[in-house]
């Protein structure tokens, strides 16, 4: 990654890419390095531009952020994805993650949280909002009501067997991380340094074998950890 975190900002209104690219440049550490108003263009600009993290929004002309995001995995230098829309819809969400985006934010974030997500992005952590995470699991809630007992009882047996590989403080961890903490968040909420919050959230990972912090979050909400 070079020097400044470099940015493609995906957006079909001119205007919100206007928005996006003025907070953006207000962050010392973060360039702007192209702008692209479809699918098409934004895939196409990665391969030239090949920026760390690219801010995507979903509903576009030509080809939709969901779709250039999945061409975007798998790209041969493939970018961080941050899904950016004003359409806070769950289908939008695990659609997205499920593509390869690894945050997601609604575009009425602060200009804080769109820079903090930027950076989470560039460093591989994927990031959601705390209002987002809350929006998922609570969708995989009704789904749960909406199941016959003995799926539900099934799905969370085999969430608890899987928890038991983790250790006490991690339990901890996937607790914070289920409730859209930041890696920054957790360690301030667990008083340990961000380093040692970050390497507990790899091991989760890896003994789930979660490819994602949402993966795991659904996994712990699922288990009963989050209640």
């Amino acid at each position: 990654m070079s020097e400044k975190i470099s940015v493609l900002i995906v957006d079909d209104e001119w205007m919100v890419r206007s928005m996006l690219r003025t907070i953006l440049e207000s962050a010392p550490d973060i360039t702007v390095a192209g702008e692209a108003s479809d699918g098409n263009t934004a895939v196409s600009m990665a391969a030239t531009l090949r920026p760390d993290v690219v801010l995507m929004d979903i509903r576009m002309p030509r080809a939709d952020g969901l779709t250039a995001t999945e061409r975007l995995a798998r790209s041969a230098h493939p970018p961080h994805v941050v899904v950016l829309t004003t359409f806070d819809l769950d289908d939008y969400v695990r659609t997205a993650l499920h593509h390869g985006a690894v945050g997601f934010l609604l575009k009425d974030a602060t200009a804080h949280d769109m820079t903090a997500a930027v950076r989470s992005a560039a460093r591989g952590d994927a990031m959601l909002s705390p209002k987002v995470t809350r929006r998922l699991l609570r969708h995989f809630t009704e789904d749960d009501e909406g199941r016959r007992g003995t799926q539900t009882e099934q799905r969370a047996a085999e969430a608890r067997q899987r928890l038991q590989a983790l250790t006490a403080k991690e339990r901890e961890v996937l607790a914070a991380l289920g409730k859209g903490l930041s890696n920054t968040d957790i360690a301030a909420a667990l008083r340990m340094s961000e380093a040692t919050a970050k390497t507990h959230i790899s091991r989760i990972l890896t003994k789930l074998s979660a490819t994602n912090r949402v993966q795991a979050a659904i996994l712990a909400h699922h288990a009963g950890l989050l209640d």
